[in-house]
């Protein structure tokens, strides 16, 4: 049972007007707002200066840029994180600096590709938990949202394969409270929001609610049966920081938002790209037929085992195809501490600089045909021939995603699996909008049915 002891200010600071997201909302709302941004970084050289009232936003889609930013100058530019904190509290995601380093040490051991392999069967399981879920869908026929069903499956496999726990919460329950804070967040304090056709006002209230639901999470997973009493795990890695006496600042609180982290920020980017790759695997049947033959080549009719992970290329290039054409995190947003200058454009103390990743991987400048759906691209002769950071899923330099690899295996064994049984098949009516705010997400969800491979193949 969840245990909702703390109790969070209702506004909790995100959709105030000082946000970036508030601010930059009129141009994000557009029908298209990432084709509305192509165009601008077409007509201004890559660089969109946006000068607000109070506040000067710079808009960034070179690979220079994002080396500069990213790499080069990176202690100059700290992360933005307005916003955050209701949803992962002072994890690695909203500190920076020394404190971020001393945080993110402890944890970055599990993370090691040699971790992988005892994460293995864990995903495993969750992928087979999720198998025996959707064989009750494909008997029903009923229409499903599709990113609610990957989140509830990357949260499995978080639980499972780095916290030793059975999930102890209802995923499904958890998702929606708090998309019910994300879907309100970037408005603001109360708002009218659309649900099915209506206009139906979200108070408050109802924000509170959702962040108190979402706080007692962590605490829940902490409390849960432990599965196997694994010596090194993330859990396990983090308790003993928090055990430290002689770390004072990882404090119970600190294991707390850093679980957070991971069971959302480390389960929805995990779970974007796997929806967004059975969206586009629908619409090209002949790359998921090429995903069964691959499997069936490398495992037969078993499951895969772990050293047959990486022949599985064909699988982990569609993953990396779906990053460059629905990139998660779409826009790396930072701030300058001190003076700077990128590409000719004056960089003052205080602005935020915006690295458009969506820009960068649709970009005709680095990338052939970038609108068509290509996993050939991500091949090994290819790959030589791309610019450097034109392609940053993960982001890049020191504050690159921790979990980037293991969300690779993570999918590929996902789609692997879950292909062999099942065709998922998009439903919705014609092509995806996008809602570009803190994450790349489909607007109004992507509806699918499940049907079995001998009825949909």
């Amino acid at each position: 049972m969840v245990d909702m002891t703390v109790t969070y200010a209702p506004s909790h600071g995100l959709g105030e007007e000082q946000s970036i997201w508030f601010k930059l909302s009129p141009l994000l709302a557009q029908e298209n707002p990432m084709q509305v941004l192509m165009r601008l970084s077409d007509k201004y050289n890559g660089i969109i200066p946006v000068n607000l009232k109070n506040q000067r936003i710079v808009l960034l889609s070179k690979p220079e840029h994002a080396q500069r930013v990213l790499v080069e100058n990176a202690d100059n530019y700290t992360k933005y994180f307005d916003g955050l904190r209701p949803i992962f509290g002072k994890s690695m995601i909203t500190i920076d600096g020394a404190l971020w380093q001393k945080v993110r040490t402890p944890q970055q051991p599990a993370f090691h590709p040699a971790m992988f392999e005892q994460y293995f069967p864990y995903l495993m399981d969750s992928i087979r938990g999720k198998m025996a879920r959707w064989e009750e869908l494909a008997k029903s026929g009923e229409t499903v949202e599709m990113v609610e069903e990957t989140w509830t499956l990357a949260a499995d496999m978080v639980c499972k394969a780095l916290f030793d726990r059975e999930m102890p919460f209802n995923p499904h329950f958890i998702f929606q409270q708090v998309k019910t804070y994300t879907d309100v967040g970037n408005h603001k304090s109360i708002r009218l929001h659309k649900v099915n056709g209506e206009l139906e006002e979200i108070t408050q209230g109802d924000v509170a609610k959702a962040m108190e639901v979402w706080d007692g999470v962590p605490d829940s997973v902490i409390g849960s049966g432990i599965l196997e009493h694994r010596e090194k795990t993330l859990l396990r890695m983090i308790e003993d920081a928090a055990n430290d006496p002689d770390f004072p600042e990882f404090d119970h609180r600190q294991a707390i938002d850093e679980m957070k982290q991971y069971l959302w920020a480390g389960t929805e980017t995990t779970a974007l790209t796997l929806a967004w790759s059975l969206y586009l695997l629908s619409l090209h049947p002949e790359s998921r037929e090429r995903i069964r033959e691959e499997v069936r080549s490398v495992c037969g009719e078993r499951d895969p085992e772990w050293n047959e992970v990486n022949q599985l290329t064909y699988t982990r290039m569609v993953i990396q195809e779906t990053m460059r054409m629905f990139p998660p995190v779409w826009a790396l947003i930072r701030i300058a501490q001190e003076e700077d200058e990128i590409d000719g454009q004056k960089i003052n103390p205080g602005d935020k600089v915006v690295v458009c990743t969506y820009i960068l991987h649709h970009s005709e400048k680095y990338w052939t045909n970038p609108e068509a759906f290509d996993p050939e691209r991500f091949s090994r002769e290819r790959m030589k021939k791309r610019a450097k950071y034109s392609y940053l899923p993960f982001a890049a330099g020191k504050r690159a995603c921790i979990g980037g690899a293991l969300s690779q295996i993570e999918n590929t064994l996902a789609l692997v699996q879950l292909l062999r049984r099942f065709t998922p098949e998009y439903v919705g009516e014609g092509q995806p909008r996008l809602n570009a705010t803190v994450t790349l997400t489909p607007r109004g969800g992507l509806p699918f049915r499940i049907k079995p491979i001998e009825a949909g193949a």
